[in-house]
């Protein structure tokens, strides 16, 4: 694995992963990256997951580098699988120096993961979402692997927000023409004029309980079959 303990050869690695982070199109495909991107870039990381939960509800994994951490991960966090998940409800940072000797490690150790360095990427009250490498040898996180990690994980967070935000304003603006087409066929069919027609849409769709979007696509479809 690489070593970057100061100067510029850590730098330019970070420069080079932010670059093919903001590369990326969508949330997953920006996730997919960072998880292989930490393998290649902290030091000691054999495996990396990023995994979501939500307090006492729900748990997900996002993206993962193999099936031995998406094994790992099966589990909701707090369980034997991930017994460092409750930690990082309030710290940014958990490390897990050996499962075999960590209570609740048995199955990160069964799996062959001795080390684990979980680096928080997004938190709130309800939701929170983590970065984990993983090593099958103990002890393989240190605080220059931490560091390096941390800074990597900003620029995971950057790269989710910039990319969450194109793929939304995407979203929009298909909303918009989305809406503004059923609007023009109801114009044609009914004889309206922009207003009455929006305002006709508006009034289906509070009564039907649709999203107008979704009914304005309905309209659109079936304008096309017709």
């Amino acid at each position: 694995m690489p070593d970057f303990p100061r100067g510029f050869e850590l730098a330019e690695a970070l420069t080079a992963a932010a670059r093919q982070l903001h590369d990326t199109v969508t949330p997953h495909s920006t996730m997919s990256t960072a998880v292989d991107l930490a393998v290649r870039l902290v030091p000691g990381a054999e495996h990396a997951v990023i995994s979501e939960a939500e307090r006492g509800t729900h748990f997900r994994t996002l993206a993962w580098s193999d099936e031995v951490v998406r094994t790992a991960h099966d589990s909701r966090p707090g369980s034997d699988s991930a017994p460092y998940w409750d930690h990082l409800w309030h710290a940014p940072v958990v490390r897990v120096a050996d499962s075999e000797s960590d209570a609740g490690g048995s199955v990160l150790a069964g799996l062959g993961l001795r080390s684990a360095l979980a680096l928080r990427l997004r938190a709130d009250k309800r939701r929170l979402t983590v970065l984990t490498v993983y090593a099958g040898k103990p002890h393989a996180f240190d605080d220059a692997a931490t560091r390096i990690g941390r800074l990597f994980t900003a620029h995971v967070g950057l790269a989710l927000d910039s990319v969450t935000v194109r793929e939304q304003l995407t979203e929009a603006m298909h909303t918009r023409d989305l809406i503004g087409q059923a609007t023009g066929i109801l114009m044609e069919r009914l004889n309206m004029d922009a207003t009455e027609a929006f305002d006709s849409l508006v009034r289906a769709s509070q009564r039907e309980n649709v999203k107008l979007r979704d009914l304005a696509r309905r309209i659109v479809d079936a304008n096309h079959t017709t």
